[in-house]
């Protein structure tokens, strides 16, 4: 009797034994948990920014001062622009007045310029040596060289092909020894002035 009972407690141990190393196997095999891998449910790790992109991140508050800064930079840069606009057109606007007006006095002076001419061409042969007539000589070359240092240009005529650009054409005349509209006389003297013409010259043009 007491062999038998010797062998039931001998089997219940190793019966022990089993059990004990089946749960340890079981507890090897389990796959660790979410908190323990760090993981959320979907597999994805915790912290994952591609995780985070998907659900969206909360889109930050713009800051005042920023949009405060674009829009004086904004107003800055439009007001630069157009006060560069309004001095170019200025400038502009400048010349073209400072273009009239000098236009407009060197048309006044040509006139005097003429009678220095006509005065010069009506003066005697006797008395072209004469004090008076130098003097008149010396005043009026002053006044062409001052033309000439504004600017002021006669218009070459004489022997020019005529050009309705330059020329004024108030007479004809036949002469062979001229080609054909060849200027053959001036008659008024015509300037420029900075390329442009101030006056035409009046000419005689040769058929």
């Amino acid at each position: 009797m007491e062999d038998v009972k010797k062998d039931e407690k001998l089997a219940e141990e190793v019966l022990n034994q089993e059990d004990a190393i089946s749960s340890e196997k079981e507890i090897e095999g389990t796959e660790p948990t979410a908190e323990e891998t760090g993981q959320n449910e979907d597999g994805s790790t915790k912290g994952d920014p591609l995780k985070k992109g998907f659900f969206g991140k909360k889109k930050e508050k713009p800051d005042p001062r920023d949009e405060k800064i674009e829009e004086l930079t904004d107003r800055l840069q439009r007001s630069m622009a157009e006060f560069d606009n309004f001095r170019k057109r200025t400038e502009k606007e400048k010349s073209a007045m400072f273009e009239i007006g000098a236009k407009d006095i060197i048309e006044r002076i040509l006139p005097v310029a003429d009678n220095f001419e006509r005065g010069l061409a009506a003066i005697p042969e006797e008395e072209k040596d004469s004090a008076f007539a130098d003097g008149m000589e010396k005043i009026y070359r002053q006044l062409v060289k001052a033309l000439e240092e504004a600017g002021v240009k006669p218009i070459e005529a004489v022997g020019q092909p005529f050009n309705p650009d330059f020329h004024n054409a108030v007479m004809h005349i036949e002469d062979e020894s001229l080609g054909e509209n060849v200027v053959a006389q001036e008659l008024l003297k015509g300037y420029t002035y900075r390329d442009t013409v101030v006056r035409h010259s009046m000419v005689q043009v040769a058929n």
